[in-house]
């Protein structure tokens, strides 16, 4: 290829992240190839994402790939793709609940789904994992709004709601068969309810679970002690090895601070995540209620109703989950539902970087920026 291609391409924000969002029809159907492609519309491997649409962030280099679904029990299939920005990596190996938000949006909007005359539902299949989920918002008119008076911890403004439900899955909500494991010393509950997490009281890392996030990250003892943890534990929960992976998410746990449920800190594996992302919060909420888990001594749950308040460095995100028992007395999640937000910041036409550029060497630790 001598110059770049035109790519139709959304750009959305969907909850607290920000991607690309493309019909499957628009990119390669070879999965190489496809790649390839959006490590050149993302500017990726760049620390800056200088060439590409990419915000040097794992909150902000990500990718919506939609279609129709073949599947009855869906409308469209949604494929998420993590794309590095430090490095020639695409992932398919999470969702992302975030993106999620924008994915019945996007779907009206490329004509996939008809628009009702005042809210829409649209059936999504996460291709990434199986899962579903039904996001339903305002489409006054037969026109998707993205105005409304809806707020969101770590998105400015407000915006129209998309009230988001996952129905049970029929993956184990304890991966390992434990509530509880001891890794390196350490007391840990695995669990995914949409997203493989593992739930780590803070104090048992020393330390308080109320860091910002950047403090945390140059903390280097402790990354490299959830690192470890976090190789232990995705073979304990049958992922393998998960060292080229950004699952299972760790998160910390502490003592509620602004009135919610428990307070917390995740890494996505490696940066921590300025506030948290939907599937992970579902995660959480459902871990909570485990009776004997981690953050059973922790949390300050609700006497009565299902929604939980998780806290994060900036602000707090509400889930509503609630457990029940299945035929051998474990614990499964019975609901889970989450109100986000999202916005279409402009559709158009993606001029990825030329295949003749060569891509920007590996940052050098400590150089310019």
């Amino acid at each position: 290829m001598t110059g770049p291609v035109e790519v139709r391409c959304m750009l959305m924000r969907g909850g607290t992240s920000k991607g690309a969002y493309f019909l499957a029809e628009d990119l390669p159907a070879e999965p190489a190839l496809r790649d390839e492609l959006l490590l050149r519309v993302m500017g990726s491997p760049d620390e800056r994402q200088i060439d590409g649409l990419g915000g040097a962030h794992p909150l902000s280099s990500k990718v919506a790939v939609v279609s129709p679904s073949s599947d009855p029990d869906a409308d469209v299939d949604y494929l998420f793709l993590q794309v590095a920005f430090d490095r020639p990596k695409v992932s398919d190996r999470q969702n992302c609940g975030n993106i999620l938000a924008g994915v019945g949006p996007f779907a009206v909007e490329r004509g996939l789904v008809p628009a009702g005359e005042e809210r829409t539902s649209v059936r999504i299949r996460m291709v990434n994992t199986g899962d579903f989920a039904a996001a339903t918002f305002p489409t006054p008119g037969g026109r998707v709004d993205y105005t409304g008076d809806a707020e969101i911890s770590g998105v400015p403004g407000s915006a129209a709601p998309v009230v988001i439900e996952f129905p049970p899955g029929t993956g184990k909500l304890l991966p390992t068969g434990n509530v509880r494991e001891v890794i390196d010393g350490i007391p840990v509950t695995c669990v995914d309810n949409g997203m493989p997490t593992v739930l780590i009281p803070a104090a048992a890392l020393d330390v308080t679970g109320y860091e910002a996030p950047r403090d945390l990250e140059e903390n280097l003892v402790l990354a490299g002690r959830l690192r470890e943890l976090r190789l232990t534990a995705g073979k304990l929960m049958g992922l393998g090895d998960v060292s080229d992976s950004t699952v299972p998410k760790l998160t910390l746990l502490a003592p509620p601070r602004d009135g919610g449920a428990v307070t917390t800190r995740t890494f996505i594996p490696v940066r921590c995540h300025t506030s948290i992302g939907v599937l992970g919060a579902a995660s959480v909420a459902a871990g909570l209620r485990v009776e004997g888990g981690v953050g059973a001594d922790l949390a300050e749950l609700p006497a009565d109703g299902d929604r939980v308040r998780i806290e994060h460095p900036t602000g707090f995100l509400d889930i509503e989950s609630s457990l029940g028992t299945d035929s051998a007395g474990l614990p499964t999640a019975r609901r889970t539902a989450v109100v986000r937000t999202a916005r279409k910041i402009f559709d158009g036409t993606v001029f990825p970087r030329s295949t003749e550029t060569a891509p920007l060497p590996a940052p050098t630790p400590g150089g310019a920026r």
